[in-house]
């Protein structure tokens, strides 16, 4: 089963246990969102990624400019820990994460949760692969993904139990739009998927042809 079919099969199931008006909210904001059209104002095939550097969730800080010394990246943001949509998809990255490294690249998540939350988070689904924290969104900001949570889905996720003003340090209205970009050793990012809806994501096997296409 590819990624986007085992998220849509669980975004299915959730369905009838949402009731009617929280699911209205919720299909409205992301409406709102495609309509906005931010995703065509992120950065995208052919720019130049921004350098960061940001705290792992273990070990040292980690620069983009250092990793692409070494190779290729394959750079994930994500919404957080709590998002099982987000969950699914970093699942899945580990299970190609061989097949990432097989190829000479580096892959690394980024998400605006506080490193405490990352950690959690690389513990519990066993990452092999770093996991950062862009506190305020401000390296989301830059690719062009950070938006704000209308104030309606923003009681939503509350009500759900979802803490964001603890797991995001007090950021808690800010949000990526899931990006997976592909960026060459210059730092061009050579292939780029973004979109407003957060059920859908990269799948591996066109991450792994990407970094394919670069040796050519």
């Amino acid at each position: 089963m590819s990624l986007n079919a085992e998220l849509r099969a669980f975004y299915e199931s959730r369905q009838e246990h949402i009731p009617g008006h929280i699911r209205e909210i919720m299909n409205r904001a992301g409406q709102d969102l495609a309509d906005s059209g931010q995703s065509d104002r992120a950065l995208n095939t052919g720019d130049v990624a921004p350098d960061f550097t940001l705290p792992a969730a273990v070990g040292d800080p980690v620069a983009l400019r250092t990793l692409l010394a070494s190779g290729p990246v394959v750079l994930a943001f994500y919404r957080g820990g709590w998002c099982p949509y987000c969950n699914l998809a970093l699942r899945a990255l580990q299970r190609h994460h061989g097949d990432i490294a097989a190829r000479g690249a580096r892959l690394v998540a980024i998400s605006p949760q506080i490193p405490g939350e990352s950690l959690s988070l690389t513990e519990k689904h066993d990452l092999a692969f770093d996991v950062l924290s862009d506190l305020g969104s401000d390296v989301a900001k830059q690719y062009g993904l950070a938006f704000d949570l209308p104030d309606d889905l923003a009681e939503v996720y509350q009500g759900f139990g979802i803490d964001l003003q603890h797991a995001n340090g007090g950021h808690a209205r800010t949000l990526p739009l899931p990006a997976t970009y592909v960026i060459d050793r210059d730092g061009v990012i050579r292939w780029a998927f973004v979109d407003t809806d957060y059920t859908t994501r990269a799948e591996p096997a066109d991450i792994l042809a990407a970094l394919d296409a670069l040796d050519r």
